[in-house]
């Protein structure tokens, strides 16, 4: 009691208490010291027995106007991109580039103001910012890279080359599902904390309900790929900034950045080693051949496919150990 007051004192509930607990190392075995058969019994009697003065009020529900606030937020880039996709499918020559561009823009302000609002927003000082920068070149990349990696193996750039907007209008689209999904194995998990009658308990029951979230996030992103313009890569891309966030929102922003900076490390790599095999040195042109195998019997979307793929596969097996853990749950 005396070692863990402070925890104590500035909780609202026991199960703060137990996922702070926890986050110091504590398990149901340890608790089984303190004669209590799990470490959620054993913060319900410090809770119990820490006194709380006036000045640790339980914080009070958020107002249904700030609920409001989040879901015109999330609904923002799907509308920006909806726009865009009209006025993309209505326009031609000068006047479709100009509202390329203008969707362009109001995608970029929509995003960031999305992120930072309900279920993505993260904690003070949960964000790298370099990840940003990541995000922009694997959306990026999306767009372009494809049309890109294409004339670099065939000798080029020659000239502007294909874009394929489709897949970021999806990925906009599913911002407000994601949203939701968000929200859900939030509030879901937290349920779970209450109900859960040890560590382990909670783990394995948070575990299913962290891979369902994933998998009804890249349904709704099927859907909507499936209307806009199917792409393999977009929905790898989609699961792992999904996972990324996940991550980023529950204290783990440091593996979702370097999930981000790996994947955009690959895909740079995999342009730059095509243009490197073109120096007249012996032995480079071996650097262009696995990629160039690669899109010879994939096609170029295997690329963003298989490294975004990749990265998601590597946030999601640290995310089942990481978010089934009661302190990824805590009450900020």
């Amino acid at each position: 009691m005396h070692r863990h007051r402070e925890l104590c004192a500035r909780a609202v509930d026991p199960l703060e208490i137990a996922a702070g607990l926890e986050a110091q190392g504590f398990t149901d075995r340890t608790a089984a010291r303190f004669r209590h058969r799990d470490v959620f019994s054993l913060a319900e009697e410090l809770y119990a027995r820490v006194p709380r003065g006036s000045e640790t009020p339980a914080p009070p529900a958020p107002p249904r106007g700030d609920t409001d606030a989040w879901v015109l937020a999330v609904l923002t880039p799907g509308a920006a991109a909806a726009l865009t996709g009209i006025g993309l499918a209505v326009t031609h020559g000068p006047v479709r580039l100009a509202v390329g561009a203008t969707g362009a823009l109001l995608l970029t302000a929509a995003l960031p103001y999305a992120v930072r609002r309900g279920p993505f927003r993260a904690p003070e000082g949960g964000t790298v910012p370099a990840a940003r920068l990541w995000t922009v070149w694997l959306v990026a990349y999306a767009v372009g890279g494809d049309g890109l990696l294409t004339q670099v193996l065939s000798g080029g750039p020659d000239g502007p080359w294909d874009l394929a907007p489709g897949p970021v209008l999806a990925l906009a689209l599913a911002v407000a599902p994601t949203a939701w999904c968000a929200r859900l194995f939030a509030h879901r998990a937290r349920r779970r904390i209450a109900d859960s009658r040890g560590l382990a308990d909670f783990a394995a029951g948070t575990r299913p309900l962290l891979l369902g979230t994933v998998t009804l996030q890249l349904l709704a992103l099927t859907l909507l790929l499936g209307l806009t313009g199917f792409s393999s890569g977009a929905l790898a891309l989609g699961a792992l900034l999904l996972l990324a966030r996940l991550l980023t929102v529950h204290g783990f922003h440091e593996t979702a950045a370097a999930a981000l900076a790996a994947a955009s490390a690959a895909e740079a790599l995999a342009l730059t080693s095509v243009l490197a095999a073109r120096v007249p040195v012996p032995g480079f042109d071996a650097l262009a051949a696995p990629v160039r195998t690669l899109v010879d019997t994939w096609g170029p979307g295997a690329v963003p496919t298989l490294v975004c793929g990749a990265a998601a596969l590597g946030l999601l097996a640290h995310a089942t150990g990481s978010l089934v853990r009661a302190s990824a749950h805590a009450t900020p």
